[in-house]
């Protein structure tokens, strides 16, 4: 399998996210279902604390990944929902030390939504991902 970043010439380079990603003779999509900042027990943690919750939502998503036989590097999708654009933004140095712990220097395809709410009282992010798994 070959994954392969996408792109396009004349543009600026993407900072932490990747405008496309190739994906050529994969055998198993893995799509992960939206994880938030849940404990093993489903107990939420890091209340009122973006960068806590992003963490442990992130760590989550590598976890169904890893049990899907899958690693970081096979990321090739992820959607980002949060309930306050500012507070990730007042979090967002806070936010590359620990991607690179838990991801690397992976950086799928991105998106960064803004949502009313999400269905768990107190979730201030929820991470949705796809991958690509040999």
């Amino acid at each position: 399998m070959l994954i392969r970043n996408i792109h396009p010439e004349g543009w600026k380079k993407a900072s932490g996210y990747s405008n496309g990603i190739s994906v050529q003779g994969a055998r198993d999509i893995v799509f992960i279902a939206g994880q938030i900042a849940w404990d093993a027990d489903q107990n939420l943690v890091g209340a009122n604390d973006f960068a806590v919750q992003f963490a442990c939502a992130l760590a989550n998503v590598v976890t169904v990944l890893r049990a899907a036989g899958g690693r970081p590097e096979n990321l090739v999708q992820m959607t980002v929902y949060v309930t306050d654009k500012q507070a990730y933004l007042s979090s967002i140095k806070d936010l590359g030390p620990i991607w690179r712990e838990k991801v690397g220097a992976t950086y799928p395809t991105m998106a960064l939504v803004q949502v009313a709410g999400l269905v768990e009282d107190g979730a201030m992010v929820e991470i949705q991902a796809t991958a690509a798994i040999d």
